[in-house]
């Protein structure tokens, strides 16, 4: 029989062994599985419930910047995507090829998309003559597929969902103020629905997008090892593939011009942050606005007879929360209360009501917190306008408590020998100066492991000295290990 602690307890130390913790509290709180398909996983209906809630708040987002959605093919033909040569490049090592159709071969292979420029860009082509016809703002949600060596669930699989805008503009400004529109939309979501704080900036010249002109990037820290996840993307690809792919108009003066585009995106990546952000000893703490249930009702009896009474002030409490709150009654009867209490942390609910006849007797619940923990008396009558108010001061809650780790693992460093010792302790953001060499970018990553994820938009007021090699240097980057 298992004990009310044993769930739990069977979990890996957060602090001492975070990346069993990490695959452990995906297994045994269902949100992924394992998937007979090398390099992929199975998302259980836990896990894309979380998915789901994240999508529906970024489309409406995306759409709220005019942007439309549509659906593209999953194949690309193999003289389509190499007509962009630092495309191929760039992704050559995780293209999957489709070479047969039933027991034929085919004239031409298929790449399997690992994104969708290649295909995108030449039906904007067919569909654009006139700079009348532009701008084309087009999202499509999708699965794509890389050649990934070390999977791991959500971070990286071969297999992953995600959301990618393409659009195509009428002038590099304009595409310009696109791409940093839609990275403001992506970091939106992490700090307003996800209580997830990120560096919002520029990736340097070797670490941006493939044909890109320039991407741009936010930048979260995870808890643990305190690495850094890339959390979404978005990428000004200038001309360059309007060149490639042909998308030309004529514009306001009659002149033939090449079009602008932009591709941006975010993927079931940021399913992993929310758990790596925010997860603890006990397992999942999921943030309220788009945790798949808010509330959990536990009854509790000891004898028969109290079940039918409090299973009947059970269904009155859940009535009363009506449908503007995410809630479950957890009727098991093959498990103690104590077995539900830890099933539900460990799942990250953020909010526990206990129910039991002697609380029917009081007219009151227990509300306990996942986030910490604290339990309180609540009359039945106030839950309906108490608990929205606090779902919001938990989610508040984790919007500090994940800035404080930020802020405290985050250092300004002027000694290659400190980046040095940060990067090999795992100990998190690494502030410094770069003179903007890749030979001084390639040091650090060859000796510490650590990239740098980001040209931070927000920069110190005077310049400084290049961490690598010494001279003057006008630009403060993050140097981190990442995910």
């Amino acid at each position: 029989m298992v004990t009310d602690r044993g769930y739990v307890e069977e979990l890996a130390d957060v602090e001492d062994d975070f990346d069993r913790w990490y695959v452990e509290v995906v297994r045994k709180a269902e949100l992924a599985d394992d998937s007979p398909v090398r390099g992929t996983r199975i998302i259980r209906p836990y896990g894309y419930a979380l998915w789901e809630n994240i999508q529906r708040q970024l489309d409406d987002r995306i759409k709220a910047t005019g942007v439309e959605n549509a659906y593209f093919p999953l194949f690309i033909p193999k003289s389509m995507l190499e007509r962009e040569a630092n495309h191929v490049e760039g992704f050559a090592p995780e293209v999957a090829w489709v070479t047969h159709g039933g027991d034929k071969k085919l004239e031409e292979p298929w790449a399997v998309r690992p994104t969708s420029e290649a295909i995108i860009c030449p039906i904007y082509a067919r569909w654009v003559q006139s700079y009348r016809d532009l701008p084309i703002l087009i999202n499509q949600w999708a699965n794509v597929v890389r050649w990934e060596e070390r999977p791991r669930a959500f971070l990286r699989t071969v297999e992953f969902l995600w959301q990618e805008g393409h659009t195509a503009h009428a002038s590099l400004d304009e595409a310009e103020e696109r791409t940093r529109q839609m990275l403001d939309v992506y970091e939106d979501l992490c700090v307003t629905e996800l209580a997830i704080p990120v560096v919002p900036g520029l990736k340097s010249e070797s670490e941006k997008f493939a044909g890109a002109l320039r991407t741009y990037t936010i930048e979260a820290m995870m808890g643990g090892k305190h690495w850094a996840l890339q959390s979404g993307t978005s990428h000004n690809l200038g001309d360059h593939f309007g060149r490639v792919f042909e998308i030309e108009f004529l514009d306001a003066n009659g002149e033939r011009q090449f079009a602008f585009n932009t591709s941006w995106g975010l993927s079931t990546r940021i399913v992993g942050a929310v758990i790596m952000v925010h997860g603890d000893e006990r397992g999942l703490r999921m943030p309220p606005r788009v945790a798949p249930t808010q509330a959990v009702i536990v009854p509790i009896w000891r004898k028969a007879k109290e079940r039918e009474s409090v299973e009947a002030a059970v269904k009155t409490v859940q009535q009363s929360l009506g449908k503007d709150i995410r809630v479950k009654v957890d009727l098991r009867d093959d498990k103690t209360p104590g077995w539900k209490f830890n099933e539900w942390e460990l799942k990250g609910v953020p909010i526990r009501i206990e129910l039991g006849p002697r609380d029917i007797q009081n007219e009151q619940v227990m509300v306990v917190r996942r986030d910490t923990g604290e339990k309180q008396p609540v009359p039945m009558s106030d839950l309906p306008e108490m608990l929205p108010k606090l779902l919001e001061e938990i989610q508040e809650n984790m919007m500090a408590q994940a800035t404080a780790m930020l802020n405290d693992n985050s250092e300004r460093v002027t000694e290659y020998e400190r980046l040095r010792e940060r990067a090999s302790a795992n100990a998190g953001f690494s502030y410094a100066f770069w003179c903007g060499s890749s030979e001084c970018e390639d040091k650090v990553k060859a000796e510490t492991h650590a990239t740098i994820r980001c040209i931070p938009f927000d920069q110190p007021a005077e310049g400084g000295h290049c961490i690598v090699c010494g001279s003057a240097a006008e630009i403060e980057v993050v140097f981190a290990r990442a995910y």
